[in-house]
């Protein structure tokens, strides 16, 4: 409890912040009395979210999948990739530079390319979330790998311990912090890229859901899309960092 009463405390302060910025943001709107397509004021976003309450949760579910599908993917190719990179000098030298590489062409030029030889259906957007999220993931852990403690793994070796028991014992727990900081960027761009897959080609989706409203010059439900958008993304990354401390409990326990 006492934990709890900790939490809340040290969240009035963001609380607070945005209840203010929504404060301004009714005023303004009601002093300059802005049109509603122009921009629509907070009560307004909310009775679009009521209206459109029917409509989200497909739309969310569409997205929030390809973003869970997207990301587990990603992680999955990330991490054989990175041990890959790790256990093999030749290979790092060679594909590393050419990952840093793919980072330079746009996701919007890669998702009608992957429309077209996937079709219109699910495997597109997912295959376009495990691209954005996995890149962070490989550069995390790598960077993790090669800054074990080298005692530790001369000691370990001192004792008899195989490689396999020096990956295990010494180089992947330390990877670990930096394989959360990878997850953590991954999980924030995921539902970003599911979105935006989405633009290209969908039936369902906030994606298309924000496109219908955009063409519509329905700006209320543009930012009920853009505050659902958030908040998945905001889930998303308070799950990485929950499960990333039942893994790691002893860095959260060194930290208090």
């Amino acid at each position: 409890m006492k934990k709890i009463h900790e939490g809340v405390l040290a969240s009035l302060p963001a609380v607070a912040t945005v209840a203010l910025f929504l404060l301004f943001w009714e005023a303004a709107v009601w002093i300059w009395q802005f049109e509603k397509w122009l921009l629509p004021a907070p009560t307004d976003i909310a009775k679009a979210f009521v209206e459109t309450l029917p409509l989200l949760p497909d739309h969310v579910w569409m997205t929030t999948l390809e973003a869970v599908l997207g990301f587990l993917l990603g992680l999955t190719v990330a991490l054989l990739l990175a041990f890959l990179l790790d256990f093999s000098p030749v290979m790092r030298k060679s594909f590393y530079p050419l990952l840093l590489f793919s980072q330079t062409i746009p996701i919007v030029a890669i998702a009608p390319l992957l429309i077209i030889w996937f079709g219109y259906g699910i495997l597109p957007k997912v295959l376009v979330v495990a691209l954005v999220t996995f890149f962070p993931v490989v550069v995390s852990v790598v960077e993790g790998l090669q800054a074990s403690d080298r005692d530790m793994i001369r000691l370990v070796r001192s004792m008899g311990g195989s490689r396999w028991q020096v990956f295990r014992l010494v180089r992947f727990p330390n990877a670990l912090p930096y394989l959360f900081t990878g997850l953590r960027i991954g999980a924030t761009y995921s539902v970003l890229a599911a979105v935006i897959s989405e633009w290209v080609g969908a039936s369902k989706g906030l994606g298309i859901f924000l496109v219908r409203a955009q063409n519509s010059f329905a700006t209320d439900k543009v930012f009920v899309a853009i505050a659902i958008i958030s908040l998945l993304s905001c889930l998303l990354f308070l799950i990485v960092i929950l499960i990333s401390r039942i893994v790691m409990p002893w860095k959260y326990k060194n930290s208090k």
